[in-house]
């Protein structure tokens, strides 16, 4: 039987999430491997955030809550349930912008599996176009959208840093509850954040909203930790090069071909399976904080 949140068909848990351990006996939470954790993950329905769902299942995620606007999150699901047996991770559909739907997905996930200790608020979209260009046929100048730029900005920045802030705060409730208060290096850190950035955060033509947006979150995955080690929470910024997604290939084959491939040293699109495992690496590294380039030598031409 399915049941609904807010609206929103997803896939029950098994009773076998309660009974996974995300705790060492002692009580302290060992975050140097994503085995026995729950995670979160929007954007799950597209390459890496699929990719990283997988990834995550076959090194022993207690639980995953999958989230993505699009449907086809549900068959993610699916996908991953089958390949590792067991019922680890569930769907949930919806506008990663709205509060009401972000609170309800943690809440759901927490009953079934256990405190997420793991966000990775992958869900983006681009809206490209030159911020000010002439009209061939009628001469004008025409300036980029102002509402498409707010909407790139809620959707890759406002929503990702809440997502990770409802992790954090997710953490704090429950060390709230066992009468913990300022983390202790010896309790083992409690949990990670890891932004997905962008080799467009360094600048990149026809992309200002979406090279805006990746930047920014440098800027949120640095505040953000300086406030949620208070907690033990960690919080970092992997930027991807070129990658084999939906989102790139998009872009069309000509334009990978004489644009992409030519400034990649490796002369190919990076597979999600290679973000995915860089992903869990800065989960698991304690020492990797800040920024992880995953470029595949990516250099823009001059």
């Amino acid at each position: 039987m399915k049941s609904s949140i807010g609206g929103v068909i997803e896939e029950p848990a098994l009773d076998n999430h309660k009974v996974s351990p995300f705790e060492e006996p002692s009580g302290a939470v060992n975050m140097q491997t994503i085995k026995g954790h729950v995670a979160v993950i929007t954007g799950a329905a597209g390459g890496i955030g699929h990719a990283l769902a997988l990834d995550m299942a076959r090194r022993g995620a207690a639980g995953m809550a999958l989230v993505d606007a699009s449907e086809r999150v549900a068959q993610v699901a699916r996908d991953v349930n089958n390949e590792c047996g067991r019922q680890v991770a569930i769907s949930y559909g919806g506008d990663t912008t709205d509060p009401a739907f972000r609170q309800e997905v943690y809440a759901d996930i927490t009953k079934k599996a256990g405190v997420p200790r793991i966000c990775v608020p992958a869900a983006a979209i681009t809206k490209d176009a030159l911020a000010v260009r002439i009209d061939k046929q009628t001469g004008q100048v025409v300036v980029y959208p102002v509402e498409d730029f707010r909407k790139v900005v809620e959707i890759n920045m406002i929503a990702p840093v809440y997502w990770a802030i409802e992790l954090v705060a997710a953490v704090a409730k429950d060390r709230t509850s066992r009468g913990l208060k300022r983390w202790q290096p010896e309790e083992g850190l409690q949990g990670a954040v890891v932004f997905l950035g962008s080799i467009a955060s360094v600048g990149n033509a026809g992309q200002i909203s979406y090279s805006s947006t990746k930047a920014g979150l440098e800027g949120a995955a640095s505040t953000l930790m300086a406030e949620a080690m208070y907690y033990g929470v960690r919080c970092s910024v992997i930027h991807p090069g070129f990658t084999d997604t939906p989102m790139v290939r998009a872009l069309g084959e000509e334009y990978i071909r004489t644009k992409v491939l030519p400034q990649t040293q490796l002369k190919r699109l990076i597979k999600p399976e290679e973000i995915a495992d860089a992903i869990c690496f800065m989960i698991t590294n304690a020492a990797v904080s800040g920024e992880l380039w995953a470029d595949a030598g990516w250099r823009p031409a001059t």
